[in-house]
């Protein structure tokens, strides 16, 4: 299988929102915000219903560095502690461009660690880095820890501008998970 096929079997997201098209009004702040753990609340209490989540995160798009709701109706800015998503599952897949990762996220949407899906490590703090994988419309999911420390455990060290680093491999890309 090639690399690109697979991509295109896992990335199960429904067509995106036509949000080009949309130009409602912006209706102010609303009481919901998107935990660093990944769990959605509205006005201080926890939405347990996982099928109203993915129909707010289905009109969720970021904008500069504040998050919105986007319907045709209206638009409505959330507050998001961290990530609007949690990288909880991954595997890998054997392609013709060797073994390529595919990351599932906390609301079940997949993509294949790639060029288009990089990983990408912040080390502001050393001590724990916060590790992130673009999604989709720019929105990012923190690699839950349990999933950063199984990718420790298959990486393999590399010299990078004369720093050791332990990398990861997808398919043909590569990508760091931070300095020894």
């Amino acid at each position: 299988m090639d690399l690109q096929t697979l991509t295109a079997q896992v990335e199960n997201l429904e067509a995106a929102p036509p949000f080009d098209k949309w130009h409602p009004p912006f209706c102010g702040d609303i009481d919901m915000t998107i935990k660093s753990d990944g769990s959605w609340w509205y006005m201080g209490s926890p939405i347990g219903r996982e099928k109203l989540v993915k129909l707010f995160a289905s009109v969720l798009l970021k904008e500069g560095d504040e998050y919105f709701l986007k319907t045709p109706a209206e638009k409505v800015r959330i507050q998001v502690e961290d990530a609007p998503f949690v990288i909880t599952q991954w595997q890998t897949h054997d392609t013709e461009e060797g073994p390529a990762i595919e990351v599932i996220s906390n609301l079940g949407q997949s993509a294949v660690l790639s060029k288009a899906h990089p990983l990408e490590v912040d080390n502001r703090h050393p001590e724990q880095p916060r590790p992130y994988v673009m999604l989709h419309r720019g929105l990012k999911a923190l690699v839950h820890r349990n999933v950063f420390y199984q990718w420790v455990d298959i990486a393999t060290a590399a010299d990078i501008d004369g720093k050791q680093h332990l990398m990861i491999q997808s398919g043909s890309s590569r990508f760091s998970l931070g300095c020894l």
